[in-house]
């Protein structure tokens, strides 16, 4: 059966899930702030999503929200203004039967190298992570609605890591865990096709990893010697994606070695500014 699906915050991520469920016959809809051009079988809306008269022009009740946004920048102040009140703006004029929010695994404070899942403290000590935790509990505060925690996202034009790795400089001895961005789009598809849902799962790869491991292989793909390893005890999370998983979901990029196979010897990196695995 198609839904109605409004997507707000239809950026790399939101357009890819979005062309997904339009190719699988939804009827889809995009608000994204700047007015560049929109994949086939999707209806574009440019405006500010915390404008009620934009929302408006919407559909009303649609099937499916998926509020995936990016702040503007990187203060406590966007984060609460794009995740928070955007989010309580949207619900409030849109009146969705149901809400798919992209949060963070940033949630997470622990960092001495033990697993979660959904059922660990998410007690952020960050700003961002708290504020994502205020919308998650403003997402769960009505029955239905779920909360994908999002690992760092990898994919084409996200080569902040290999750029360190290759540089050899800025590399932690500290656990480490992505999605692939394609994987990340099928997940929320994957999650919209279920007829029940957990409220909340990590949307991870199926192998965290240590930083200087992954920044190595990068290196001997690149045939650059080894770094040395920090004689330190390892800092970080390590990630559980078995609730995902055990929903019928599988990723096409397992690893690390799938999502950066392609950055080889004669790869030209062109945007280092993304990449931030959590």
């Amino acid at each position: 059966m198609s839904l109605s699906l409004v997507v707000l915050g239809a950026g790399d991520l939101g357009l890819r899930a979005a062309t997904l469920r339009a190719g699988q016959g939804d009827e889809v809809w995009a608000l994204r702030r700047r007015n560049l051009p929109m994949p086939d079988g999707i209806h574009a809306l440019y405006g500010d999503m915390q404008d009620t008269e934009t929302l408006r022009q919407l559909p009303y009740k649609p099937d499916v929200l998926l509020f995936c946004p990016t702040p503007d920048e990187r203060t406590e102040q966007a984060y609460r203004r794009t995740y928070v009140d955007a989010l309580r703006t949207a619900v409030q004029t849109l009146q969705p039967k149901r809400v798919l929010l992209v949060s963070s695994t940033a949630v997470y404070a622990q960092n001495n190298g033990q697993w979660l899942d959904e059922n660990s403290p998410a007690e952020a000590d960050s700003f961002n992570g708290r504020v994502l935790r205020e919308a998650e509990q403003l997402c769960l505060s009505r029955p239905g609605n779920t909360v994908l925690r999002l690992s760092g996202i990898t994919g084409p034009g996200r080569h902040m890591l290999v750029n360190k790795a290759l540089l050899g400089e800025g590399i932690q001895h500290t656990w480490t865990n992505r999605i692939h961005i394609d994987d990340a789009a099928s997940a929320i598809s994957h999650l919209m096709d279920q007829a029940s849902l957990d409220t909340v799962y990590n949307v991870s790869d199926d192998l965290p990893a240590l930083q200087i491991d992954v920044a190595n292989w990068i290196r001997a793909r690149h045939r650059l010697p080894a770094l040395p390893v920090p004689p330190s005890d390892a800092t970080g999370k390590k990630i559980s994606n078995a609730r995902l998983k055990a929903s019928g979901w599988l990723p096409a990029y397992p690893s690390f070695r799938e999502s950066y196979s392609f950055y080889g010897p004669n790869t030209t990196l062109l945007d280092p500014n993304h990449d931030v695995l959590r």
